[in-house]
This record gives C-alpha cells, structure tokens and sequence, in this order.
C-alpha cells in the first residue's frame, strides 16, 4: 500500500542578475553542473579527483546529496547508479538571456532526508551563482516553499531557513480518471534505446513510477514494500488516450566532452478506470517526475484535472 504521507517538498529559488546570464534552451543540465560543481567544492574534505576512490565516499555530503553511491549488494538487483533525492525543475523552455536586474526563478524538489540539507544546497547554489551560471552571476533573493496548490512560503529569514512542513499528503478521494499534461520530455527506456510514442503504454509509464517511488523510498526514506503484481493487474484494467508527441534537444556533456541529443515525449495523456494505488502513484509523480533524467527536470508533469 502507498502511504498517504511522503517527506516531499517544493522549493522556489529566486536569483536577482547581477551579471548577463545566458541560460541554453533547456537549461536544467547547466544548473545540475554549475550545483554540483560548487557542492564539490564546500563538501570535498581529500580534494581526489575520483570520488569512488575516496575513502569517504559512503559518507561524504557531496556524493550522497549529489551523486547517491550505489550499494555494494542488493537483494534484487546490481546497481550501476540510484536515483538521486533531489529533482532541479528549471526556467521556462527556451535560451534566454538574462539582463541585470532580472529576476531567474527555478525550483527544486528534494525527497526524505535530502530535505534535511537543504540549508547546504542552498548554500551550493548561493555559491554557484556567486561565481558563474551561464557565463554570468546572480545574488540570491529568497527561497519559498511551494505548496500543493501553488502558493508560496518564503522560508530564507536573514539568510537562514527557517522552520516548515516538509511533507505532502495525498487527498484522500482522488479521482479515477486523471488527465496529465507532460511538460517536460518524458524518456522511458528499454534496451538503453528511449521509447517513441507508438511504444509508449500507460504499464510502462505506471511500472516506470512505481520503480521510481521505491527505489527513492528504500534509498532516501523508509523502504516502500510495493506489490507489483497486483499494480500490473490494477493497470491492465487502465483505459488511456494520448496526444503526445515527440521532442528533441540538446545538450553538452562536460563528463563526456561531447555534444548529446537526447529527447522524450511530450503533450497530453488521460487515463480512466485508475484504481486508488495507481490515482496515488499518479499524484505523486507530480513531484518525482517520471523516466531518464529526472534529476535535472526531465519527465516533469502535472494533472491537470485536479
């Protein structure tokens, strides 16, 4: 069973431009990189250049915030990576440059017990627009907490955040239709190969989720003992319409030194005769996103029937 309760929460960031910053056109990856690269910086204590060959790597604030170690050995299965706690929701779709002066707003999206280090990503991030984000700089404004209904709760009082809920509850009744609007490309994959829209089925989207909410579950909270069989009987019950089509970007990898072309599905997608396991599962994805990339933003969608 889903709980009705999960440590999630919401976050805005807003930055005032101090110097020209040129954001690409989807600039969720940038913002990963600029993060992670000052995180490093606050957080490495042995300065090596290979984080696996650090003796505090298990330990160490920087690979668990960013990059969440793999475990040694599992029950089900070998991991090569796990999915990380935090989800980077950027700026509109678009390259834009911003002027001084401007305001540069993006959110963030942190599960369990990253959302205890928040004070250090916010740090990170202070720090990371201080020096260099898209070949320009930023001061921090202030950072609120979104709530479910979109208000928000400013929680950076002189410099420090300060006290607030880190939970959301999911409404008891939910709806057994639900319609969703993808805005951002949704890459599930099979085979190493990303799905297309012919091939996209409403069992991959849900398997895809539930995997998703488990593995966050079991890695950064309480393990969530999910009964697949019965979420695959519950799906196959789903009748689903699609408008979706495809969407392609690009994007450079300083890992890799290369440009990459990647892509996913966007548009819109409804679902009847969900049960109440799948309608939660739903509801929660608006948060964790869903497929390859989530971490900086990608498979991000939200119901828009609610």
């Amino acid at each position: 069973m889903i709980p009705n309760s999960f440590p999630i929460a919401r976050y805005q960031f807003d930055f005032v431009v101090s110097e020209p910053i040129l954001l690409p056109e989807y600039s969720g990856s940038t913002l990963r990189g600029a993060f992670g690269r000052a995180l490093r910086k606050i957080a490495c204590m042995t300065k090596l250049e290979d984080c696996k060959g650090c003796p505090l790597y298990r330990t160490c604030p920087y690979t668990n915030i960013f990059e969440t170690p793999a475990p040694t050995a599992h029950e089900l299965q070998k991991f090569s990576q796990v999915p990380n706690g935090y989800i980077i929701e950027p700026p509109a779709w678009g390259e834009r440059l911003y002027a001084e002066g401007e305001k540069l707003t993006f959110s963030l999206v942190l599960f369990g017990r990253l959302i205890e280090q928040l004070p250090l990503i916010a740090f990170a991030f202070k720090r990371a627009f201080d020096y260099n984000v898209g070949r320009g700089k930023a001061n921090l404004l202030d950072i609120a907490k979104v709530e479910v209904d979109l208000t928000r709760q400013s929680i950076l009082q002189n410099g420090n955040i300060i006290e607030h809920q880190k939970t959301i509850e999911i409404p008891t009744a939910l709806d057994s239709v639900a319609k969703i609007k993808i805005d951002t490309p949704l890459r599930l994959q099979e085979n190493g190969k990303p799905l297309r829209v012919n091939e996209m089925t409403a069992e991959r989207f849900f398997i895809s989720l539930a995997k998703r909410l488990s593995l966050l579950s079991e890695f950064h909270s309480e393990p969530l003992n999910l009964d697949f069989g019965l979420l695959k009987t519950q799906i196959e019950q789903i009748q689903d319409d699609k408008y979706l089509k495809w969407q392609d970007w690009t994007r450079y990898s300083s890992r890799q030194d290369q440009r990459m072309k990647l892509g996913g599905v966007i548009g819109e997608w409804q679902f009847k005769n969900l049960s109440p396991e799948l309608a939660k599962l739903l509801y929660l994805g608006q948060w964790l996103h869903c497929g390859k990339n989530a971490t900086f933003g990608l498979g991000k969608y939200r119901i828009t029937n609610l």
